[in-house]
């Protein structure tokens, strides 16, 4: 019997054959590597992941998903099957301490915070390669001075290489989803980009930058930095968020340690 989508866990599962074997091709499974794919709906890419000799696992929210997945895969030894919310997973109760690649076509209705949550595993995770929608890699890949560069550009490039690598019709999922979609590849960087320190007041910075990106960085960082401290780091207190870099938003976070 068939399992239909279910709206609330935001499924859209892929049935493009074609468009299945590129995915797999691009991520270039191997023997022995640790894989973890986030919401394997019904082993679209799962099955070619497993043949490939991968240890791999899978993370699914569905219960009902969950015991197929377990009679397809666990009486082989081809996968273990862990039931979950990607959202709230803690990622190392799976892998331990061991580098893996992480791999998923992400619940459209979560993908903003899920991406933020699985940062949190960049110095373990070898790479990912994500199914997303095209504006959420836009905005991922995006570059100072426009609408797309935010919160999730400036903290997706600190931790990561972001790649945007292929789109994908609304035509290859069932059910077919209203927006395109993108195939993306993240690399962590093994050294950050930029000098930060605390990671924690940088997120803090740019949150609040963020939150009111039409006003001014003198009054978007009201409470954090004054006019003439933004100006000590080179930054002219009068510029938006959207007009800074990744350099900028630490140099402002540094400025912001010296206070704390």
């Amino acid at each position: 019997m068939e399992h239909r989508a279910r709206k609330r866990f935001g499924q859209n599962f892929l049935t493009d054959k074609s468009l299945i074997q590129r995915i797999v091709n691009t991520i270039n499974p191997a023997a022995g590597e640790l894989i973890l794919e986030i919401g394997p709906g019904q082993a679209a890419i799962s099955k070619p992941l497993a043949e490939s000799g991968a240890e791999l696992h899978l993370l699914e929210i569905d219960r009902d998903l969950v015991a197929r997945l377990k009679l397809i895969f666990e009486p082989m030894g081809l996968a273990k099957v862990h039931q979950g919310d990607a959202l709230k997973m803690d990622y190392s109760d799976i892998v331990q301490n061991r580098a893996f690649r992480l791999v998923g076509n992400l619940p459209y209705n979560i993908s903003t915070p899920l991406i933020f949550h699985v940062l949190q595993w960049n110095e373990q995770v070898i790479d990912m390669h994500f199914m997303l929608q095209q504006e959420v890699v836009r905005r991922m890949a995006a570059e100072p001075g426009g609408k797309a560069w935010g919160k999730l550009s400036v903290m997706c490039q600190y931790y990561c290489e972001v790649a945007p690598l292929f789109n994908v019709p609304p035509e290859a999922f069932s059910p077919a989803p209203k927006v395109e979609s993108m195939f993306v590849r993240l690399v962590p960087h093994r050294q950050p980009p930029v000098a930060v320190g605390d990671m924690t007041l940088f997120e803090r910075l740019v949150s609040q930058a963020f939150s009111m990106r039409r006003k001014t960085l003198r009054n978007c960082l009201r409470g954090m930095l004054d006019a003439e401290q933004i100006e000590s780091c080179g930054i002219d207190p009068g510029a938006r968020p959207e007009t800074l870099g990744l350099e900028q938003f630490a140099a402002l976070t540094r400025r912001l340690e010296g206070i704390h």
